[in-house]
């Protein structure tokens, strides 16, 4: 399969969104590809759009590579809307697995942003983040969506 990527800038700094087959597969931070075809120029379009608050819902082919579980965790990240999160114990509850199965999908989650692994939240705070920037990146996107009672 032909892999093609985009770079571009973002009020995070830079990132780079990686299509295969026809469908996003990889969004990291970084980078300097420069590769324009439908899909990139669509994803790097609704990308500009998050970040400068008009566009809340992603409507892009994603094939986020992993197991079973891995799957099941981008699926139920997808499923939690602009500006609100969901606890690594919910998850854990919902799909069977324990949490800590759950923060290493999180983590693994290999298109972050578009399936947002950063509306994932501990019990007691934050948690984890493993984008450039860490936990200050997760705050900042958290912060943009207008979830700002996990940050005061």
């Amino acid at each position: 399969m032909d892999t093609a990527a985009k770079a571009l800038e973002t009020p995070l700094g830079r990132i780079t969104v990686t299509e295969q087959g026809g469908a996003i597969t990889r969004l990291t931070w970084g980078g300097h590809a420069d590769c324009e075809t439908p899909l990139l120029a669509e994803a790097a379009s609704q990308i500009r759009a998050y970040f400068d608050g008009s566009l809340s819902v992603f409507e892009l082919p994603l094939n986020p590579a992993g197991g079973p579980l891995q799957q099941a965790v981008c699926q139920a990240m997808s499923a939690i809307p602009f500006g609100q999160t969901r606890e690594y114990g919910e998850l854990s509850r919902e799909l069977g697995a324990p949490a800590q199965a759950i923060g290493q999908a999180c983590g693994g989650n290999p298109i972050p942003i578009i399936i947002p692994c950063h509306r994932v939240v501990g019990a007691g705070g934050l948690g984890g983040f493993s984008a450039r920037g860490g936990v200050e990146t997760k705050a900042a996107l958290l912060k943009h969506e207008g979830a700002y009672g996990l940050l005061l």
